[in-house]
C-alpha cells in the first residue's frame, strides 16, 4: 500500500527504524521519551519501533535515570554484539583487515605488508581473503553475522551494473581491475555478506565525520596524506562524502612528473613518496632498504633534532617547502569549496603532525582569498592510523541503518550463479 507521497508502509517502517537506531547509535543510551522529540515521532510510533528492534535483539536495555516524580525510565542502546563489520585498508606499506561490534570496538585485525611497487592485483585480493579468514578465526566469529566487508582503496572507484565496483588506480597500475568481482568469486563467506568499496581518503572522511574531529561539521574536506594525497568533500549535498582527486591538480607547469604520469601534480611536491626523492636527490641519505614511514621518522629526526644538536638543512629545507606546496594545495580546496574544517590524516600527517601544521595554516591563509580562509580551521585529524579501516567499516554499517536494521538483499552483480558456486565447490583450498 502506498501512501500519497509515494512511500509504502514498508518504507515508513524502515524509515522510522533507520531514525531510532541512528539516535540511539550516535546520542544514546537515550529513553523511549527521549527518543520522541529526538526523532520526531510520536510516542506510540517509539513504543512500536523499540520492541520491534528489542525483539530482532538489535536494542537492549542499559541501565535506568530517574524522571521527574515518576517511574524510573528505562535507558537504551544499540546492542553491540548485534552484528558485525569488517573493515580493509588497502594502503601504501600494508594490506589491514579489522573485524568490529557493531559499536566499531575492534575484536581482531589482521596485517599484510606490502613490497614496494607492491600493487599486484592478485597478490592484494589474497591478502584481503586471508585477512578476512584470519580476523574471523581469531574470534570464532560466525559470517552468517556479518553485515558486510568495507574495502578502502587508492583511485577512483566506478560502481558498474555489471561487475560491481571497478577500481581506476593510474598511481598503483590497476586499469579498470575489477575488485568486488574477484573478491566475491573465491569468497568463502556466505552469499548475503556484500562488499562496500570506496576511495581510501573517502573512508577516512566518514570516519572522522561520524567519530572524530569532523563531528558537528556541515562543509568539510578531510585530507588523506600518505605517499600520496587525496581528500573527502563532505557536504550536506554530499552526506556521506565524496573522493576528490586533489593530489592531481597541477600545482606547477612543466614540473616534477608524477606517479600518475602527469607533470606537476601536488602529489609529486606533497606526498611523502615524492618529498623522500627530493631529499634523496638533496644529497639527504634515508636508511637503506627502509619503507616510506622508517624513511620519514628519520627526516624528521634529521630536520628537527633535540636540543642543542644540528638540524639536516637540506631535510629542512624540503619540509618546509613541502608545507608550502601543501599549503597551497589546501587553498585551492578552501577557494573552491569554503568549507569550515579541514582536517588532515594519513600515516604521514599523523607522523608530521603538530609541528607541520603551523607552516601549513600560515601558507593556506597566503594563498587563499581572505573571506573563505578567515572561516575555515585547519586541524588534524583525530582517529590515527586505524581511520580508513573505520571508515571503510562504517560502509556497511551505514546501509545497515539505511536499511532500518535489516540487511539488504545483495545486488544482482554479486551474487554468485549456480554454476560459479558448484566449480568452486570443486577448487583446491
Amino acid at each position: 500500500m502506498a501512501a500519497r507521497n509515494g512511500r509504502t508502509v514498508r518504507d515508513l517502517r524502515r524509515g522510522n527504524r533507520t531514525a531510532v537506531l541512528q539516535r540511539l547509535y550516535f546520542d544514546g543510551p537515550l529513553s523511549r521519551f527521549e527518543l520522541g522529540p529526538a526523532t520526531g515521532l510520536s510516542s506510540g510510533s517509539v513504543s512500536n519501533v523499540v520492541a520491534d528492534l528489542v525483539a530482532d535483539g538489535l536494542v537492549e536495555e542499559a541501565g535506568s535515570v530517574d524522571s521527574d516524580g515518576g517511574r524510573p525510565r528505562t535507558l537504551l542502546r544499540v546492542a553491540p554484539d548485534s552484528g558485525q563489520m569488517i573493515g580493509v585498508d588497502v594502503g601504501e606499506t600494508r594490506v589491514r583487515v579489522e573485524l568490529f561490534d557493531l559499536a566499531l570496538t575492534e575484536l581482531a585485525r589482521a596485517e599484510r605488508p606490502l613490497t614496494p611497487r607492491g600493487y599486484d592485483v592478485d597478490g592484494i585480493v589474497r591478502h584481503i581473503r586471508d585477512g578476512i579468514a584470519e580476523v574471523l578465526e581469531a574470534e570464532e566469529a560466525a559470517p552468517e553475522r556479518l553485515l558486510g566487508v568495507g574495502v578502502g582503496v587508492p583511485g577512483i572507484v566506478e560502481h558498474t551494473a555489471d561487475r560491481g565496483a571497478v577500481v581506476h588506480g593510474q598511481t598503483i597500475g590497476w586499469d579498470a581491475v575489477p575488485l568486488e568481482e574477484l573478491l566475491r568469486s573465491g569468497s568463502r563467506l556466505p552469499d548475503h555478506v556484500r562488499y562496500f568499496i570506496d576511495n581510501g581518503a573517502k573512508t577516512l572522511g566518514q570516519a572522522e565525520m561520524w567519530f572524530g574531529a569532523g563531528r558537528g561539521a556541515r562543509n568539510a574536506l578531510v585530507v588523506l596524506f600518505g605517499s600520496g594525497v587525496g581528500a573527502c568533500l563532505v557536504t550536506p549535498e554530499v552526506e556521506h562524502g565524496r573522493a576528490v582527486e586533489w593530489g592531481h591538480l597541477t600545482v606547477r607547469v612543466r614540473g616534477r612528473r608524477c606517479r600518475c604520469g602527469a607533470p606537476g601534480c601536488l602529489e609529486a611536491y606533497a606526498g611523502a613518496e615524492s618529498l623522500l626523492e627530493r631529499w634523496r636527490e638533496e644529497g639527504g641519505r634515508p636508511p637503506e632498504d627502509a619503507d616510506e614511514e622508517t624513511a620519514l621518522t628519520a627526516m624528521l629526526a634529521a630536520a628537527y633534532p633535540p636540543r642543542g644538536a644540528e638540524p639536516d638543512p637540506v631535510a629542512l629545507a624540503v619540509l618546509e617547502e613541502t608545507a608550502e606546496y601543501l599549503g597551497a594545495g589546501l587553498s585551492d580546496l578552501i577557494n573552491l569549496f569554503q568549507p569550515e574544517r579541514i582536517l588532515i590524516g594519513g600515516w604521514a600527517g599523523l607522523q608530521l603532525g603538530a609541528r607541520f601544521l603551523p607552516a601549513v595554516r600560515r601558507h593556506a591563509a597566503t594563498y587563499a582569498l581572505r573571506h573563505p580562509a578567515d572561516k575555515v580551521t585547519i586541524e588534524l585529524g583525530r582517529l590515527g592510523p586505524d581511520a580508513v579501516t573505520v571508515g571503510a567499516a562504517i560502509l556497511p554499517l551505514a546501509d545497515f541503518f539505511a536499511e532500518g536494521g535489516r540487511r539488504a538483499e545483495p545486488p544482482a552483480q554479486t551474487r554468485r550463479p549456480a554454476w560459479r558456486a558448484a566449480l568452486e565447490e570443486r577448487l583446491p583450498r
